[in-house]
């Protein structure tokens, strides 16, 4: 049952008589939005100007099925573009946050910090970190990676070499007494 204030609210926006607007919001069991719509399909109030259209129904779901599948035949959406993306970081995060660097000196370990750790501070500090590793093998330090991934690779022969060219550098620098 429809109240006065409905009536009369519905009577300025489409512009109806009194006994059209009751008789469409009682058909509507007092919806506004579908009275409106009823107003609308009988002709008694014209489409909105900007070519929208009302509409209380929701897509079938075969015609949702069928966009889906139309979509899938051009290519990706770009939601399942970002869902991999971020399931990719996340696996990525995984992996770092289990492989470490290990901060070393005369054999012992002084350190281990996570890679992801690692990434995050070449990322947001590169000027500071870099010239401290660097500085770093100069006085002693080497770098090695562990890990489940990393032991098996070549990175860390790639750190040694590294270390052993500042090592050289140093005694060059130093002279032979050193």
């Amino acid at each position: 049952m429809s109240t006065i204030e409905q009536i009369e609210k519905l009577r300025e926006k489409a512009n109806v008589t009194y006994t059209e607007a009751k008789a469409a919001l009682d058909a509507a069991s007092g919806d506004m939005l579908d009275a409106i719509i009823s107003l609308e399909k009988q002709g008694k109030v014209k489409a909105p100007e900007n070519g929208g259209s009302y509409a209380t129904s929701l897509p079938k779901h075969e015609d949702y099925q069928e966009k889906k599948a139309q979509a899938k035949e051009k290519g990706e959406s770009f939601s399942t573009l970002l869902g991999r993306f971020f399931r990719w970081c996340g696996r990525m995060i995984a992996k770092g946050n289990v492989h470490m660097l290990d901060v070393r000196r005369r054999g012992e370990t002084i350190m281990q910090v996570p890679v992801t750790v690692l990434v995050l501070l070449l990322i947001v500090a590169f000027w500071v970190v870099v010239p401290l590793l660097v500085v770093g093998l100069f006085f002693g330090f080497r770098y090695f990676f562990c890990g489940p991934d990393l032991d098996k690779t070549g990175v860390n022969k790639v750190m040694d070499a590294a270390a052993n060219a500042a090592e050289s550098i140093k005694k060059d620098v130093m002279g032979s007494d050193y």
